[in-house]
């Protein structure tokens, strides 16, 4: 079953964010102790290089040795510091190949061949830009044409890690298009590609660097996301800082901020009314608890109505009996899957947090164990299907350094409700797609300053209903693409498709409040440009396989704010909104040819609204000229306008190159004299 991520912002209910397509991540340290090659990973066979500009290179040699670098025709050399690490630029190219790539210092020699020099692209976010294309629209057909050895591939393994890397978190390899090797590559960004190589006829790079499920704040550095979000997040930064260098302890500490969370609550969002309700520390007065199946599994499935459809938070708790000599061994506790989320205690101390499917295994603190009962107790959230302590009974033991075991299960588990309105609780920071800083780190953080033309970015999902942090927080990824990239790298963002529910009354919607913070991080750089997606998502599948037209919109895009070529960016963008007599007039630029309503005369979704919350109404709206909408007002006094603003909005206003005007909001100002 694949899991959503939820928030890690405590909500007043439990979200339903994006799918995670891989559940298994590299985490902790750096994967693999093997030599460092001379060049970093990102050079291998059949990669692309940057055009028309310094090619940066770097690897790893001997601490202060020469290395000597030799690419089309070009002989450079640079000297590796102290700790080995050697970086250099080779002079800028223009598009062509295939080249060879040499490196070589001392007895140490690295070639690697077929590259090729042309445009490079990064495509980041979550896992609508990492569905892959055997899940889009005529995948047979698009498979089997998909020969092109002029568009490479590469897919950074997703790495979750607590402190930036400079290697890969596992193998990577560039590929180029093939039907073997395209159809498990981003669609999103392989069809942007072949779309925009119709136009701009040079060897193209794609990276894919993208995660399901993943949350903005896993994708930006420390610096920057303390920088975005002021304090709100230091606290967590610090235990991050501190897990980097002592798990355990940074462990025992999250488990008191988790705790401090947990006594916060009110005693009806609990389900304890006990002022001292800690379900985590050994003899604490509680209520409510049951007794659980012997076998565990997903807790839907316990002929329980009252856990048959729950999503949300359930309380484990056992006690395992150990002798003097057992407590005194070095141990580690193995809780098998918790699916989704645990938090775990072993006698009141947290001992480990983790995300997905694998089995968690928490290595204890000395001195945390004594002989007698040991209470081992875990909150477990689920935000979607079935979930709770699944895997099996063998995977939930205390092992000890001598090769010895204690099960878990021997003792029975007892289980307790958490009721809905407790919300999310805090998510550790080292989680992966949930994380802080841990896609960074472990994804963007490995690739340097490899060159690039542009970023795709397709991603915000799972942070609906926090739009005034999000855009805080787009705008700091842009600049740390630009920080790490280079100035002025444009970003190429997707506006979230329509998911969700078809209103049928102007409504709230925190995914059309983050939709609305992408078009004004777009609209306010000249370097950004946005896809509109309102009109081809799905309205029951938050993953929509039509890729290939969001592809060609991204080349469109790409095609006025990268190339400057004429098309404008998108469809229909508006600029103002003013009062005309007792209806308002809202103007469009970018319009090609002139506004068209799809499917009759009238013009769905657009509203207007008073000061007062609650006053929006769906207002009637016709086209008045070529670029310009009047609003017939339904309230008095209207002071905003809405389009398409609902989760998953009807959408009927075009130009003629078929391309929808995008969500917006907008002042209504007074009219002119």
């Amino acid at each position: 079953m694949v899991k959503p991520m939820p928030s890690r912002i405590a909500q007043p209910r439990l979200l339903l964010p994006l799918l995670l397509a891989g559940c298994c991540l590299a985490t902790g340290t750096q994967a693999g102790d093997a030599k460092p090659a001379l060049l970093a990973p990102l050079f291998q066979d059949h990669a692309v290089l940057q055009r028309g500009r310094p090619i940066p290179v770097w690897g790893h040699a001997q601490p202060g040795a020469q290395v000597q670098i030799d690419f089309a025709g070009r002989h450079i050399t640079a000297r590796a510091d102290r700790h080995g690490g050697w970086q250099a630029q080779l002079p800028a190219e223009q598009a062509g190949g295939p080249y060879t790539l040499q490196a070589r210092s001392g007895t140490a020699t690295q070639t690697i061949g077929d590259l090729l020099v042309g445009d490079v692209w990064l495509c980041s976010g979550q896992s609508n830009m990492e569905l892959p294309v055997r899940r889009t629209l005529n995948v047979d057909s698009e498979v089997s044409g998909a020969n092109n050895d002029s568009i490479r591939m590469l897919r950074v393994p997703p790495s979750a890690m607590p402190a930036p890397q400079a290697g890969f978190g596992g193998p990577a390899a560039w590929l180029p298009t093939t039907p073997a090797n395209v159809p498990e590559f981003s669609a999103a960004c392989y069809y942007f590609a072949r779309e925009l190589q119709k136009t701009e006829k040079v060897p193209l790079g794609l990276i894919n660097a993208s995660l399901g499920g993943s949350r903005i704040e896993a994708w930006l550095s420390a610096a920057a996301l303390r920088k975005a979000d002021g304090a709100s997040d230091a606290e967590a930064l610090d235990v991050l800082a501190q897990y980097a260098r002592d798990p355990r302890t940074a462990n025992a500490h999250w488990g008191e901020l988790w705790a401090a969370w947990w006594r916060g609550l009110p005693a009806a969002a609990r389900a304890e009314p006990a002022t001292d309700d800690q379900p985590w520390q050994p003899g604490a007065p509680g209520t409510g608890w049951r007794k659980a199946p012997h076998a565990l599994g997903d807790y839907q499935q316990w002929g329980l109505p009252e856990l048959a459809s729950f999503n949300g938070m359930l309380w484990y708790r056992t006690t395992v009996r150990l002798t003097a000599a057992q407590a005194a061994q070095a141990a580690t506790l193995w809780l098998g899957n918790a699916d989704e989320i645990d938090e775990t205690w072993v006698n009141g101390r947290g001992v480990g947090s983790s995300y997905g499917g694998a089995d968690r295994h928490y290595p204890l603190p000395d001195g945390l164990l004594h002989a007698g009962d040991n209470l081992v107790t875990v909150n477990v959230l689920n935000t979607y299907a079935g979930g709770g302590l699944v895997g099996p009974a063998a995977t939930r033991a205390l092992h000890f350094a001598d090769g010895s075991s204690v099960p878990l299960d021997d003792a029975g588990w007892e289980y307790r409700k958490v009721p809905l309105k407790a919300g999310t609780p805090p998510l550790a920071p080292w989680l992966s797609a949930s994380g802080m800083t841990t896609l960074y780190n472990g994804v963007i953080a490995p690739l340097g300053d490899y060159g690039l033309r542009g970023a795709l970015w397709y991603q915000g999902e799972s942070n609906t209903g926090e739009a005034t942090a999000y855009r805080a927080q787009l705008e700091a990824l842009r600049e740390e693409f630009r920080g790490q990239f280079g100035a002025g790298l444009p970003l190429l963002v997707v506006q979230l498709a329509n998911y969700g529910a078809i209103p049928t009354h102007p409504v709230e919607s925190g995914t059309a409040e983050l939709r609305e913070a992408q078009r004004l991080v777009a609209q306010e750089d000249a370097h950004s440009g946005l896809a509109v997606a309102i009109d081809i998502g799905e309205h029951s599948d938050i993953h929509p396989a039509n890729k290939q037209e969001l592809g060609r919109r991204l080349a469109r895009a790409a095609l006025h704010v990268v190339y400057g070529q004429a098309p404008a960016p998108s469809g229909p963008v508006p600029l103002s909104a003013r009062r005309e007599g007792d209806a308002v007039l809202v103007s469009f630029g970018d319009v090609t040819g002139k506004l068209l309503a799809y499917g009759g005369p009238d013009l769905l979704g657009f509203e207007l609204c008073g000061a007062q919350a609650d006053s929006c109404r769906y207002a009637k709206a016709e086209i008045r000229n070529a670029t310009q909408v009047v609003l017939h007002a339904p309230v008095a006094d209207p002071v905003r306008v809405r389009y398409a603003w609902a989760d998953s909005p009807l959408v009927n206003l075009y130009d003629e190159t078929g391309l929808p005007a995008g969500p917006f909001q907008f002042d209504v100002s007074a009219a002119s004299n």
